[in-house]
């Protein structure tokens, strides 16, 4: 006999506005799921497509990106990370994968319903299309690294290497 799904959910919240939101969910008392794993980070922009496809190869079924919207701090952060969001999708449509996986939402320092109310409804739609096929996201993975080793950039230097994952 099988174990439920229990979907995982990877939130990367921007320091600035929306881990503080995060934070006052805690202060607050209110619950979301466990499996709800919060990272704080400067900006998500700062993250290249292939960690969000490694994340999916190793068991992430989502990701919530928590970002500031137009109140970002960093001159045309939103923008470049709207695109690259916009990019990703077409990337996990064309190979096959959900685009209900990922999620670009703005939250404020004080927005507690609206964090909860992203958290839930990214939730329902997992709970509707199932766990991610890792197999499939580790083939987009590596597609997506040979096309940066592909780019003027990086070809003179070292390979791009995978790292093998040591914890389960």
């Amino acid at each position: 006999m099988s174990e439920p799904f229990v979907p995982k959910i990877l939130v990367l919240a921007t320091e600035k506005c929306a881990y503080p939101g995060a934070d006052a969910v805690g202060k607050a008392h209110l619950e979301y799921p466990s499996d709800v794993h919060i990272l704080r980070v400067l900006s998500p922009v700062l993250f290249p497509e292939d960690f969000y496809l490694r994340a999916y190869s190793r068991g992430i079924d989502a990701i919530l990106i928590a970002a500031c919207g137009s109140d970002c701090p960093y001159h045309g952060a939103y923008e470049k990370l709207a695109a690259r969001i916009d990019d990703l999708t077409a990337h996990l449509k064309a190979g096959g994968l959900e685009t209900e996986r990922i999620r670009l939402t703005a939250i404020c320092t004080v927005c507690i319903k609206a964090f909860l109310k992203e958290i839930a409804l990214l939730g329902d739609h997992l709970n509707r299309i199932g766990p991610v096929d890792r197999a499939r996201a580790a083939r987009l993975e590596a597609e997506s690294l040979a096309r940066l080793q592909a780019t003027a950039r990086f070809r003179a230097s070292a390979p791009v290497r995978q790292t093998q994952e040591v914890c389960a």
